[in-house]
Parts: structure tokens; sequence; C-alpha cells
């Protein structure tokens, strides 16, 4: 199965690097390019890609506003990976409130980029592992706050438990263990709370759970 991609950025060379790497590989497919953030609002209602690869720093619109708009379009169901040369946390966490189910530093290997549009194109989110870190230390030291979201009382104890544990950045693997089940049942599980919560990706149940208050501030 083909994974299609559009590729956003404002400098040609970089579109041209991204191309000649991705379209090696069997399985990607780019299906369009974008010189600035509405160019690729447009591209990816038209083309309707699996993956966006999306700069931040763009003309006309910037790659966070159309990230919002992708994710606020009902007609669209692309995920959006941020690409960027920045590595500010205030970068990374407003790309993630966008509804970004991923971020990668543009500096990283040919092999981190195919893999990063594999992972979000099977419906999982990707963070570089220094940003995950980071955004949860973050969400950490923020007061926490009662749960609000009405859409919480749709969970079962399981599900809300497995939640707080993704929260601290645990993959499906460890969850298994800590929970004594099989990572099969922790993926419907996750699949589930996902879809109560109306969430794309593990990404965005991380920083729902931060925002709830499902977390508790680690003790120093």
């Amino acid at each position: 199965m083909t994974i299609s991609v559009v590729l956003a950025d404002d400098q040609e060379l970089v579109r041209a690097g991204f191309r000649l790497i991705l379209e090696t590989e069997d399985d990607l497919e780019v299906v369009g390019e974008a010189a600035d953030g509405k160019e690729a609002l447009d591209v990816t209602r038209r083309r309707q890609p699996d993956v966006v690869l999306m700069d931040i720093r763009m003309p006309k619109l910037d790659g966070l506003e159309a990230t919002r708009r992708i994710g606020q379009d009902p007609g669209i169901r692309s995920r959006v990976v941020i690409l960027t040369t920045f590595e500010q946390d205030e970068y990374v966490f407003e790309a993630l409130r966008c509804g970004a189910s991923g971020f990668l530093l543009k500096n990283a290997p040919p092999e981190e980029l195919v893999r990063a549009v594999r992972i979000v194109a099977g419906g999982d989110a990707l963070l570089a592992p220094s940003i995950t870190r980071r955004m949860i230390e973050e969400y950490s030291r923020r007061p926490a706050r009662p749960k609000t979201d009405p859409r919480l009382e749709q969970l079962t104890e399981r599900e809300l438990e497995v939640l707080r544990l993704l929260a601290t950045g645990k993959s499906n693997a460890e969850l298994a263990a800590q929970l004594y089940l099989g990572e099969g049942t922790i993926k419907t599980h996750v699949s589930h709370l996902l879809a109560k919560l109306d969430l794309r990706d593990r990404l965005q149940a991380v920083v729902f759970a931060y925002e709830n208050g499902l977390v508790e501030r680690p003790q120093d």
C-alpha cells in the first residue's frame, strides 16, 4: 500500500531533497508540493495525502496555522508532521495544540524522515525523543487541574488508567508489562479511548491528560 505525501516548504531545494529521499522508497509517493501555507492547505484539500510534511516558517500562512486549519477541516483526514530547524519549546507546544501528529527536526537523518512518515501514516504519533521529554516535563510543572472535560465520563476505569500511564511517555510494551496485559489488549484500550475522546493519536492524548489534571506532578 502506497503512502501519499505532500511537501510544504518555502525552499525549493529542501522540497527537492525530501522528494529524493522519500521516492527512493517503494511504498512512499510525493503527490504534491507547496511553497507557502495557503498553498499547502489548498493542495492538501485537493490531493488528500496520508501525510503532510509541514515547515513552520512560510509566507502567506505559516505552517502552524495551516496545520490548525487542516485539523479543523472535517473533509481532510491527512496527518501533519512538522519539520523545522527550530527546537524551541514554543513551536513544539503550539504545533501540538494545532493538531500535529509529529515533530521532526530537519537535520534528522534520511532514515528518520522515512520512518516518521510511515509511523504517522500508520496512525501513531512521533516526536524526537528530546522533544518528548521536554514536553512531558513542561506539562508536569504546570499546576494540576480538575477533570473538566465531560468526555472523560465515557472512559472505563481501565481506559482511564491506560490514559494516565500513556501520558508519562510509556510505550505499548511498557504499558502491557505494568498492567499485566497483552500488547494487543493495550492497543485496543488506546484505540477505544482515542475514539471516545475524539483525539487523533497518542500525542494528543498526552496533551489532553496533562491539561485535564490526570497526571500528578512528579515529586522533587
